[in-house]
């Protein structure tokens, strides 16, 4: 594997574990939160950087369902993360307590709710890619031959991955803070570890949930194929 995609894998894979700890904001505190909120900025416009061939693809790709739906998350991406880091500079107490900013409930439910829609978002769109990460990942630690033994425990773990997120899911009420109002942020009483691993798994719903969906249309759209 070439420098570039190991450095753009483990990009993405720091800016997604700052993520999930910029989240645990009753957890690290304001000033640890909002210092991290700064470094995740800076990786997401690395990210953009060396994934900016897209951009210039965009309208040249084959417009099939899965390019549109792929093209449709990470356009949203970008407006749920420049709303989300737009409305962070604004509300900052510590970094950036210059800028003036009278009635600010507002922009906190926007930032907070932002940034709950950009959790799910991000493992979507780490779901559209999840194919390339574990091909990318076989090649590193030298894996070339499949195993049906190794298939069906990853399968497995996956299974178990995802009950434990629907259950994360419900015991911290994420669907109320996707939709509800609540300008002060959701308070959890999680210790680090078992925070990371509750969001972890719930991030683990929808990467597998959007992986195994695009195999799905991959194949009813190679059946078609075959039919015509």
């Amino acid at each position: 594997m070439n420098r570039k995609m190991v450095f753009k894998l483990v990009n993405d894979l720091v800016m997604t574990v700052l993520m999930l700890i910029a989240m645990a904001y009753y957890i690290t505190g304001n000033t640890i939160h909002e210092v991290v909120g700064v470094v995740v900025l800076l990786l997401f416009v690395v990210h953009n950087f060396l994934n900016r061939r897209w951009y210039k693809v965009i309208l040249k790709r084959t417009h099939n369902l899965r390019s549109i739906l792929q093209t449709g998350i990470n356009l949203l991406f970008l407006v749920t993360m420049v709303l989300m880091m737009i409305s962070a500079v604004l509300i900052s107490s510590d970094l950036f307590p210059f800028i003036p900013i009278n009635n600010d409930m507002t922009l906190r439910q926007i930032h907070v709710q932002t940034a709950y829609w950009g959790f799910i978002i991000v493992a979507v769109h780490i779901g559209f890619s999840w194919a390339m990460i574990i091909n990318s990942v076989r090649r590193m630690t030298g894996i070339t031959v499949t195993s049906r033994i190794r298939t069906i425990g990853l399968r497995i773990f996956a299974v178990l991955i995802v009950v434990y997120g629907v259950h994360s899911s419900f015991e911290g009420e994420m669907g109320s803070k996707l939709f509800i109002y609540n300008p002060f942020g959701w308070f959890n009483d999680h210790s680090t570890i078992s925070f990371l691993i509750d969001h972890l798994s719930i991030m683990g719903i929808y990467i597998a949930g959007t992986h195994y969906t695009l195999k799905f249309i991959q194949r009813v759209e190679q059946r078609g194929v075959q039919k015509n």
